[in-house]
């Protein structure tokens, strides 16, 4: 394990150990669950961009181009 200290503002804190005590854990625990979390979203994220930057509008277009072209399933309607 690894020990990293940071500043945060006062109402952070107090809203990290209220959900650490109503979630019974500890407040590294709520920390640790929420920094894993943040740094997920930003690597997915990457990873999106990272997938989006390969794509080739040709393709997009012939894919779609076999998508019938019918009314929606009712309630499906925009």
């Amino acid at each position: 394990m690894k020990t990293i200290q940071a500043k945060i503002p006062d109402y952070l804190a107090k809203l990290t150990a209220e959900a650490a005590e109503k979630e019974k854990v500890s407040v590294d625990q709520i920390i640790a669950l929420a920094l894993s979390a943040q740094v997920a979203a930003w690597n997915v994220r990457d990873d999106i961009e990272t997938r989006a930057k390969r794509g080739k509008l040709e393709d997009f277009d012939r894919v779609m181009a076999k998508v019938p072209d019918v009314a929606p399933v009712p309630g499906d309607e925009i």
